[in-house]
């Protein structure tokens, strides 16, 4: 297993987030590329201590993940071209101790399978309501999947079929390569494994809604790009952002004084709609008040998603280059990290 696979971590100014990523993984695997996005907090030098192969992103060209993962890619093959399968890792995350040899096990057996992925957790919870939503979110069904988030082990051969992540996607890259994989036949496959521990570091209403903001952002890209495939790749979580989030409230508002306040009547469609996702994850499991809060959320969240989606059309229309959208607080300096 050393010698098959390759570790690609990312990260920007993640601090002691960093450090423990790093100590997860190179104890399991010889392999390990760190790629940094600009970081101003000591995660370099730290990495390097660590005896980890370092990737400095040119500066003058602007960050995304996707970009980040591909150079990754493609210093861990100069070093070591025999590699048949990359773990790709968030800098804020941590492996599980079995999952390496789990994953291993799964993809090289099963020959269709372009990507594995596990449970990714949240580390802290309780630490705030922000946080455990995005423990729930990654609460996924098992088996056969459409995508993976950005912690997954990919077939190098299918990842280089596919040319690997698109660069000039500041979010939702990962879904967007698994729709590529799939196209050409492969298999994303989510197996009941604990994989990562994840620490958002969500703690205020704003970090939220940047994040939720940021997802509607890479839906409207994701739907520009192929929305017109068999697929309707994005077509309904964009609907249902604009659905949701302009034209009902819209329609209920605006109609209010020529119905006689009839119109707001169209409003009860958000509690019904929020009784029927509540009881759908029920049926998955969940405790009432996990299901009620998830619920709940999957409302909320169409406001910041629809800013998104608007963001993206202005920037199409006004021929702004992408920037990434950062929700994250950098962590304090690692110069004392030994």
């Amino acid at each position: 297993m050393q010698t098959q696979i390759g570790i690609v971590v990312i990260g920007r100014n993640e601090g002691q987030r960093l450090h423990q990523c790093l100590l997860s993984v190179i104890k399991e695997v010889n392999n390990v590329v760190y790629v940094d996005s600009g970081s101003t907090d000591g995660s370099i030098k730290m990495a390097k201590s660590l005896g980890v192969e370092v990737v400095e992103l040119d500066l003058s060209i602007p960050f995304t993940a996707a970009r980040a993962r591909n150079e990754g890619v493609a210093r861990l093959l100069q070093i070591n071209p025999q590699i048949e399968f990359i773990q790709f890792v968030d800098g804020d995350c941590e492996v599980a101790p079995h999952w390496l040899k789990k994953a291993h096990a799964v993809i090289s057996e099963q020959l269709e399978v372009a990507v594995v992925c596990g449970r990714r957790r949240e580390r802290s919870p309780q630490q705030s309501v922000y946080n455990l939503l995005c423990d729930l979110e990654w609460d996924t069904p098992i088996g056969e999947a459409k995508e993976c988030g950005g912690d997954s082990m990919m077939r190098v051969s299918a990842f280089e079929r596919v040319k690997g992540f698109n660069p000039s996607l500041i979010a939702g890259e990962e879904p967007e390569l698994c729709l590529r994989l799939r196209q050409q036949g492969w298999k994303i496959l989510r197996l009941d494994a604990e994989m990562t521990l994840h620490d958002a570091q969500i703690t205020r209403f704003s970090q939220w809604w940047r994040r939720s903001l940021r997802s509607g952002y890479a839906y409207a890209e994701g739907f520009w790009l192929h929305g017109n495939t068999p697929e309707r790749y994005c077509f309904k979580e964009t609907k249902s952002i604009w659905l949701w989030g302009l034209v009902i409230p819209c329609l209920a508002l605006g109609l209010s004084w020529f119905s006689h306040g009839w119109s707001l009547l169209l409003l009860l469609a958000y509690p019904l709609l929020i009784w029927k996702i509540y009881r759908y994850f029920q049926t998955r499991g969940w405790t009432s008040k996990n299901a009620w809060l998830y619920s709940i959320s999957c409302i909320v969240i169409k406001f910041p998603q629809l800013q998104g989606q608007i963001q993206f059309i202005v920037g199409k229309l006004l021929r702004r280059q992408n920037k990434l959208i950062e929700y994250k607080y950098p962590e304090a300096s690692l110069d004392s990290v030994k």
